[in-house]
């Protein structure tokens, strides 16, 4: 557990051209939006103060949800006058989208058979008479067509949550939400093009600026697009097979991306802006998502907490789940939803114990007057992988012998 650091962040106003301005004499300075009860990894916080001492950075704003990534932090916004590729990272465009949905019934055990593959993707000629399609208005970003309509791994998802508590009535009235409602949550990204455009970046200059800021923040803006149309196209799907009808998202935000904002390359890597837009900040498969109108100013880069955050590594969460869970036990929540998983090392990788506690980062972004909280949604069905099995399945011998059963 780490004190908080808080330094005032003056405004960058300079307007840029095509070519990079010239790199800053004074250090950046660091800002992390935690209470000293929560949880921050010292790597993570190494990992804001090598980011602040690149040529040309005037501020990082961590948030809460903080924790260490490859070559940068996760959950921070970064503010600089040069545009560094890494600080976006390979999944550009990757964000959180709601859909109303409308269901006559919503059992869980009988949705969750019917969510469909979202590992097959969709192929414009061979399912061309795939209903979803509906939803694509204009041609496919960069004509990117791999990975189509598919979720991923790691911490992507599709849920089927209903929202829960209401806190701010007047405010989810206009979203078109009340409690009982129903929503599609998809967490996803860009599917392989940002991978490629980080890969030809760096295969070229490494980690450093991007020599022509131009050409890569066009196809920075085309993996942008391109995650945002694979949410529509992954809740067009979904609610085609749970006999529904597609809807426009009432919430949409990006957290991988980099923005032009007076006259400075603001850098977020799962951080969502936070000028006055709604964010669903992202519990876990077992616990509230929080719906927060989000208002953060220029002490946190404009951004707010994309979701709960990794505690543990990857490594660490599959040893200690297997531990201590059978995969039975991780397939339905303490919530009450069910989890559609086929991997099981994925299934103990997202355990919800490898990650914070949602409610702290929640209190931490009230805490620091960044955001309010609007509405929670608790998952009644997320899907990562296909083929769930059966919830209610014997144990395999070797989970009843881990957890000491005969």
């Amino acid at each position: 557990m780490v004190p908080s650091v808080h330094s005032r962040f003056r405004e960058k106003r300079a307007s840029l051209s095509q070519h990079q301005s010239p790199p800053r004499s004074t250090p950046a300075t660091v800002t992390v939006f935690a209470s000293p009860t929560s949880w921050i990894e010292s790597e993570a916080l190494t990992q804001c103060r090598q980011v602040a001492a690149l040529a040309g950075m005037i501020h990082v704003a961590a948030m809460p949800d903080l924790h260490p990534g490859k070559g940068a932090p996760i959950g921070a916004a970064m503010a600089s006058t040069v545009l560094y590729p890494l600080l976006v990272g390979s999944d550009i465009g990757c964000g959180i989208a709601v859909f109303p949905i409308r269901l006559r019934r919503a059992v869980p055990e009988r949705l969750a058979a019917r969510f469909p593959d979202l590992d097959r993707p969709l192929d414009p000629e061979r399912d061309a008479d795939d209903p979803a399609w509906a939803v694509v208005a204009d041609d496919i970003p960069a004509g990117h067509v791999d990975g189509l309509g598919t979720v991923g791994r790691g911490n992507h998802f599709v849920e089927l949550a209903r929202v829960d508590t209401v806190f701010e009535p007047g405010h989810a009235s206009r979203l078109g939400l009340g409690t009982g409602d129903l929503v599609l949550v998809v967490h996803t990204g860009s599917r392989g093009l940002g991978e490629r455009i980080l890969r030809a970046h760096t295969e070229a200059h490494g980690a450093g600026a991007a020599p022509d800021p131009a050409a890569y923040l066009a196809a920075h803006d085309d993996a942008v697009r391109w995650g945002s149309l694979n949410r529509r196209l992954l809740a067009a799907r979904v609610a085609h097979a749970l006999g529904a009808e597609p809807t426009e998202p009432v919430v949409d935000q990006c957290h991988n991306l980099v923005e032009v904002r007076d006259g400075v390359y603001l850098h977020r890597k799962g951080a969502a802006p936070g000028d006055g837009r709604d964010v669903l900040v992202a519990g876990t498969r077992g616990t509230a998502s929080y719906l927060v109108a989000a208002h953060a100013g220029p002490d946190a880069n404009h951004s707010v907490a994309h979701g709960a955050g990794r505690k543990m590594s990857r490594a660490d969460a599959l040893r200690r789940s297997r531990a201590k869970h059978t995969v039975e036990e991780l397939r339905r929540t303490p919530v009450g939803s069910l989890v559609v998983c086929g991997d099981r090392q994925l299934l103990f990788e997202e355990a919800p114990t490898a990650y914070k506690r949602i409610e702290r980062v929640i209190a931490d972004l009230v805490d620091h007057e960044l955001a309010t909280p609007v509405a929670t949604t608790v998952p009644l069905v997320t899907y990562k992988t296909p083929d769930i099995g059966s919830a209610a399945r014997p144990q395999r011998r070797d989970d009843r012998r881990r957890r000491g059963r005969p």
